[in-house]
């Protein structure tokens, strides 16, 4: 029953999740890793419940083990979770879409793709630009194209 319960929480928050991430702008490669990873982050956490429920591990067990782990994977990730922390907020704030016309350390060019850990710029020679998005959210960058979006001019 317990279990069963865990699964629909755990789907409807995969489901909003997805949504929001979809609503925001996101691509279909994205929205599908993001998926993937809270649907990962809820099957371990629904293991170490199940662990402890049947008493095969204590609470401190799994407390112990989960935050080692947590602590191993963000240290190793910290570059690359820095840059998927920063597109979602790029997608959240609004403050990039495609096709949007931008301005970056002397880069200049339209927006053609945004993805988990780097955005793509196509220059005005035709050239591909990718910087990472902690980089670019760092910024000081320039849309010269999203004023009305942004400021809600009309």
């Amino acid at each position: 029953m317990v279990v069963a319960l865990w699964a629909i929480v755990g789907e409807l928050f995969r489901r909003g999740l997805t949504a929001l991430a979809r609503r925001a702008g996101a691509s279909k490669q994205l929205v599908r890793t993001i998926r993937d990873g809270v649907r990962i982050a809820w099957i371990v956490v629904a293991v170490a419940a199940v662990l402890i429920v049947t008493g095969i591990a204590s609470e401190f067990q799994a407390l112990t083990v989960t935050g080692l782990a947590g602590l191993t994977i963000s240290l190793a990730l910290q570059t690359t979770l820095s840059n998927i922390i920063a597109g979602v907020l790029l997608f959240s704030d609004k403050t990039l879409r495609l096709n949007d016309i931008i301005s970056y350390g002397g880069i200049r060019g339209t927006i053609v793709r945004v993805g988990l850990r780097s955005t793509l710029i196509r220059t005005q020679e035709g050239n591909i630009a990718i910087i990472g998005n902690s980089t670019l959210m760092s910024g000081p960058f320039i849309n010269f194209s999203a004023e009305e979006r942004l400021l809600g001019k009309a």
